[in-house]
């Protein structure tokens, strides 16, 4: 069992900065990597960024880059997404995920509300 909690959130100016962390606990041998994702009121879930634990490589959603930065601690098994230049387009609550080596994302965190005011 891998029991992730998200923290960070909260209200922000439009331009504003606000940086997500997401803790991991339990088992996580085998881990290959961690992803941030969001849903927004009526909209479908998103995927956002995600990073491998092993070396670190990231890939961004096209809505994302440039603004946002995902890294990792691998000592505090820990994921932050640093989020820079915030829209109000990027409200939304924010889940981290863990994803094993078959793809599926098997586990889950309790999200984290962000709101960025215009």
């Amino acid at each position: 069992q891998v029991q992730l909690v998200e923290s960070g959130g909260g209200l922000v100016q439009a331009g504003g900065s606000l940086r997500l962390s997401c803790a991991a606990s339990g088992r996580t041998n085998g881990r290959y990597a961690m992803a941030w994702f969001r849903q927004a009121p009526g909209k479908e879930r998103e995927f956002v960024a995600s990073i491998t634990w092993s070396y670190g490589s990231t890939y961004y959603a096209a809505s994302v880059k440039g603004r946002f930065t995902i890294s990792r601690d691998n000592t505090k098994n820990t994921m932050y997404l640093q989020m820079n230049s915030l829209k109000p387009e990027d409200t939304a609550v924010y889940y981290c995920a863990n994803r094993a080596g078959s793809g599926l994302y098997d586990y889950w965190g309790q999200g984290t509300q962000v709101t960025v005011s215009s």
